[in-house]
């Protein structure tokens, strides 16, 4: 996969682009740390699909995974590192680079 940027700027990250990926990163920079349920029902995907996202994610740094009990219960709660955090920011500045200049062509086209 090739990774775009705008002239001079961030570029999009290829761990992330995936819209699935894309949205577990979101929805764990709201928060410090999310129960893997939470993250699950919140992102709308099964199991095996975050469990998936999960490892790859944490195996480039971007994610803790933290296990552990409540009661007596096991329970694995998922938080972005700072790697994670910036890696989103750059991601997201990619994206409005990208649409920025969609939009400069665009008037520009609607002008000749």
């Amino acid at each position: 996969m090739t990774t775009a940027a705008t002239p001079g700027g961030p570029a999009i990250d290829p761990a992330i682009n995936h819209p699935t990926r894309l949205t577990v990163v979101a929805f764990l920079s709201a928060c410090d740390e999310a129960e893997f349920a939470a993250v699950r029902g919140g992102c709308q995907v099964s199991d095996s699909m975050l469990s998936k996202i999960a490892s790859a994610l944490e195996a480039i740094g971007y994610l803790d995974v933290r296990k552990g009990y409540v009661g007596k219960r096991p329970r694995t709660w998922l938080s972005l590192t700072p790697a994670g955090r910036e890696a989103l920011a750059l991601h997201i500045a990619a994206l409005q680079g990208i649409a920025a200049t969609a939009r400069r062509s665009g008037a520009e086209a609607g002008r000749s």
